[in-house]
């Protein structure tokens, strides 16, 4: 289980696209404590720069400033990386609803060009960012792949789009490629902030400053929230993964399926406060239920999640009590 446990060609060089992000950072941070070297590539657009400063002084740690939707940024990125951990994006499906244009430049033309620079860079594995919201209308619960529905935002079309791509490159250039269908990964260093913070993050911020937080809709919609740890498990068994696995993409969950009303109560008692929630409408876009079937995963990755969601909030909230 986990990931400590796995090893690399001791000088193996991973790239981390959007590493100033959420779960970016914790995929450096992770690598960098396994002993390897990380280049961090991120315009800052949507990551920070205190997620990464603490790096700043390990020698194995390169900070570039670039954005993905400059081929030549991306193609100097590459020079002499074995692994693309490609997780540079805009996310929120709200924002996508409005911001449609830039969503394809940046989240299919990015990823476009950085699977680009690695066939041309010669690098070994390409795993990158997908979503749950490639389900869509689909009403079936599992969620499994090869079952997908109506796609109900331009960020869910988007990250459709960069699997179809990727798929591409496996099939046309020998790239291997993987695609990792994230959903709803919460854990430390994870935004509380603006109109498109997470749900987790932001209603712990709100509790802890006395505020009354908003759900969106009645409450009785559900998620596979997925702590982090499990994220950066997925990655680094993607990057280990045999070649007849490649050009596909992945479930990345724990498999549980949690009410966001329960979801609310339980942070309530966890921080000690009694505050009855503002109820408002539904998000545009948003699907009503979302729960992962990872066969697929623990097959040919070898994925095998031990970070249940329990155990996960519990660490996630006192990161919040100290970092808030």
């Amino acid at each position: 289980m986990g990931y400590s446990d796995l090893h690399f060609d001791a000088d193996s060089v991973f790239l981390v696209t959007g590493g100033a992000g959420f779960i970016g950072s914790n995929l450096c941070e992770a690598i960098l404590k396994m002993g390897y070297t990380v280049r961090c590539l991120d315009d800052l657009s949507t990551g920070k720069q205190q997620n990464v400063d603490m790096f700043a002084s390990d020698p194995r740690y390169t900070f570039i400033k670039g954005d993905i939707k400059d081929l030549d940024t991306c193609m100097a990125a590459c020079e002499g990386v074995d692994y693309v951990l490609n997780q540079a994006a805009w996310g929120s499906v709200p924002r996508s609803i409005e911001m449609p244009l830039f969503y394809c430049a940046n989240n299919i033309g990015g990823t476009l060009n950085m699977l680009e620079a690695a066939r041309q860079r010669g690098v070994k594995k390409f795993v990158y960012a997908s979503s749950s919201s490639v389900y869509g209308d689909e009403p079936n619960l599992p969620k499994r792949e090869g079952r997908e529905g109506n796609l109900l935002s331009p960020y869910a079309v988007s990250k459709r789009a960069d699997e179809e791509w990727a798929k591409q490159y496996t099939r046309h250039y020998g790239l291997d490629t993987y695609g990792l269908r994230y959903f709803n990964v919460f854990g430390r260093r994870q935004d509380p902030n603006g109109a498109y913070a997470a749900v987790i993050p932001k209603f712990i911020k709100q509790l802890l400053n006395g505020e009354v937080p908003t759900i969106n809709g009645d409450g009785r919609q559900s998620r596979d929230f997925t702590y982090i740890e499990n994220v950066i498990e997925a990655n680094l068994k993607a990057c280990l993964a045999p070649h007849e696995a490649a050009g596909e993409a992945f479930n990345v969950a724990y498999g549980g399926r949690e009410y966001l009303i329960d979801i609310y109560y339980g942070l309530t008692r966890a921080l000690g406060v009694n505050v009855e929630p503002n109820f408002g409408p539904d998000r545009a876009g948003d699907i009503k239920h979302s729960n992962a079937d990872i066969s697929k995963a623990r097959r040919l990755l070898g994925y095998d999640p031990d970070w249940s969601f329990e155990k996960g909030i519990a660490q996630a909230i006192e990161w919040y009590k100290k970092n808030l």
